[in-house]
């Protein structure tokens, strides 16, 4: 489910489930859980405080017939988000992105079966629809074997990485 830009009021934090986007402007925060194999994509333009962030889970929609859930492919999601993110008064030039997520989850013995590797897939496929739309990455944290939250707040752009067990890790 996508919705247009939200106005945040003092800190309200927006969850973004799996295959959902959401874009809203600063003070705010938006949050998004268990990225395992899934990537989160936060976009920012720091002058007018816009962000938005994407929870992908499948690389290419272009595999799949139907692609009614736009968000649930990085090829769709992250243009479809940046458009929603231009018409709330972003700038192109301005925007910059951080991904993280992209993990392998599951592990087999069978080296033929790295084709499975829908996270390594994902974050390839993220990192080439972003460079492909010009926008730069400036912060990443993919890979492993474990799972992950990402939150990102809006009145400055920071995305810190909660992983079980380790720091709060800032991107």
């Amino acid at each position: 489910m996508n919705r247009p830009m939200q106005a945040a009021s003092s800190v309200e934090e927006i969850k973004v489930g799996i295959a959902e986007w959401q874009v809203s402007r600063a003070p705010g925060r938006l949050l998004t859980l268990g990225l395992g194999s899934c990537v989160g994509i936060a976009l920012y333009d720091p002058v007018a405080r816009i962000g938005g962030l994407a929870h992908i889970m499948l690389p290419d929609s272009s595999q799949f017939q139907d692609r009614g859930n736009r968000a649930k492919f990085a090829d769709l999601a992250i243009p479809d988000m940046l458009e929603e993110m231009l018409r709330g008064g972003a700038r192109r030039g301005r925007v910059v992105a951080k991904i993280a997520g992209g993990a392998q989850m599951f592990t087999s013995g069978d080296r033929h079966l790295s084709f499975l590797n829908i996270g390594q897939r994902n974050t390839a496929m993220v990192r080439q629809t972003l460079e492909k739309l010009d926008l730069p990455i400036v912060g990443a944290d993919t890979g492993g074997n474990f799972g992950r939250t990402m939150i990102f707040e809006l009145e400055d752009g920071e995305v810190y990485i909660r992983v079980i067990g380790k720091p709060l890790k800032k991107l």
